[in-house]
């Protein structure tokens, strides 16, 4: 049986102002790039940079992939998720010697309805590293954040 592509992830995808979404999204190969501190701190910086094209909510930098809970303002989910991987890709090939490709094509997204409970996602998100036995508690876990704390 065929696996779906990239343009299976797109199918039915839509932006919509003020929506809330969940983005995951890896890095090529599952390289843990952002096990390395520079790398994260410099996604982390990318993620607050675009207040005018969305906000970022919560986000969790995994050592090969990103979770994130973002409301979209000016600007469409794909647009977005291409501004923060390019932009992060940039800083990050520019200063440490991450070849290009940083970021795995497409991602996943999941619009979350009004009758989700948002902090129970981002707690859903936060715990992803104790989950994955890099850290016994969020406190000890710096590559995550959430409006709410």
């Amino acid at each position: 049986m065929k696996k779906p592509g990239q343009a299976a992830l797109r199918r039915g995808r839509c932006s919509e102002r003020g929506r809330i979404y969940h983005i995951t999204t890896a890095t090529y190969r599952r390289r843990p790039v952002f096990h390395h501190l520079y790398p994260a701190r410099e996604l982390i910086r990318t993620l607050h940079s675009c207040p005018d094209h969305f906000k970022t909510l919560a986000f969790v930098v995994m050592p090969d992939h990103l979770h994130w809970l973002l409301q979209l303002e000016h600007s469409s989910l794909s647009n977005a998720v291409q501004t923060v991987k390019s932009t992060s890709s940039h800083r990050i090939s520019k200063r440490m010697a991450v070849k290009p490709p940083l970021w795995q094509k497409g991602f996943y997204d999941h619009a979350v309805r009004k009758e989700e409970d948002l902090l129970q996602i981002a707690r859903y998100m936060v715990a992803n590293p104790i989950r994955a036995g890099l850290v016994a508690s969020p406190r000890l876990y710096s590559h995550w954040d959430a409006i709410w704390l």
